[in-house]
C-alpha cells in the first residue's frame, strides 16, 4: 500500500518546492506547509484517528491517548519543520523524521486492533485497498470522503492503515529531497558563512 502514481508524485514534489530556496537572502524561504500533501494527509490521518478512538477505542485506555498522541505528532511535526527550514535545514529533516516515526507508530497501533481482534487486514492489491488509494487523487478530498468507513471498526482500521502507508510514502520522497538539498545547498550556517565572505570581498 506504499505505492502511489507519478500524479501524486509531482503533486507533493511541487508542494514541497514551494519551501525551498530560490538561492536569494540569508534564509531558505519557509513555511506553506499547507500545501504539502504530507501536510494534508497527516491532518485527515489525525481527524479520522480521533473519530477512530472516539468510536472503538475505551476513552479511559492509555492506548486511546497513545493513537490520538501520535497521529497528532505526525501532523504537528510536519508543519514545525517546514517553518524551522528558514534557519535550519537540518532541523526540518529531524521533525519530518519524527513525523515519519510516529506515524509508523500509529500504523502499528492499527494492525494491531486488527489482529488482537482476529479482523483481517486487506492486503495490498485487494479492491478495498485500491479504492481507498484512488480516494486520495480526489480534488474535494477531505474527512467526509473517508467518513463512511468508520461504520464498523474493520473497515475503519483498514481504511486508516491505507491512508497512513500513503502519508508515509510522501515523508519517505520529502525526507528524500530535503537530503538532497541540504547536501547540494548546505544548511543556514554555510549561507551565512558565504554571505560573510561575499561581504568581506566587497
Amino acid at each position: 500500500m506504499t505505492n502511489m502514481t507519478n500524479k501524486t508524485n509531482g503533486d507533493a514534489d511541487s508542494s514541497y518546492r514551494s519551501n525551498s530556496s530560490n538561492g536569494e537572502g540569508l534564509l531558505f524561504k519557509h513555511g506553506g506547509y499547507r500545501n504539502l500533501q504530507s501536510y494534508q494527509m497527516a491532518t485527515l490521518v489525525y481527524d479520522l484517528t480521533v473519530k477512530f478512538c472516539e468510536l472503538f477505542i475505551d476513552r479511559k485506555s492509555r492506548t486511546n491517548d497513545q493513537m490520538v498522541q501520535a497521529a497528532r505528532s505526525g501532523r504537528q511535526n510536519i508543519a514545525e519543520g517546514s517553518q524551522a527550514s528558514g534557519t535550519s535545514k537540518k532541523t526540518e529533516i529531524k521533525l519530518t523524521s519524527v513525523a515519519r516515526a510516529s506515524l509508523e507508530e500509529l500504523l502499528i497501533d492499527y494492525e494491531d486492533f486488527l489482529r488482537q481482534r482476529g479482523f483481517q487486514m486487506w492486503t495490498k492489491e485487494s479492491q478495498e485497498a485500491k479504492t481507498i488509494r484512488n480516494l486520495a487523487y480526489s480534488q474535494d478530498r477531505s474527512y467526509a470522503t473517508y467518513s463512511s468507513y468508520l461504520n464498523n471498526p474493520k473497515s475503519a482500521a483498514n481504511m486508516l492503515i491505507c491512508i497512513i502507508h500513503q502519508t508515509n510514502y510522501l515523508l519517505d520522497q520529502q525526507l528524500k529531497k530535503l537530503s538532497e538539498e541540504f547536501s547540494n545547498q548546505g544548511g543556514f550556517t554555510e549561507r551565512l558563512y558565504d554571505k560573510r565572505q561575499d561581504y568581506r570581498k566587497n
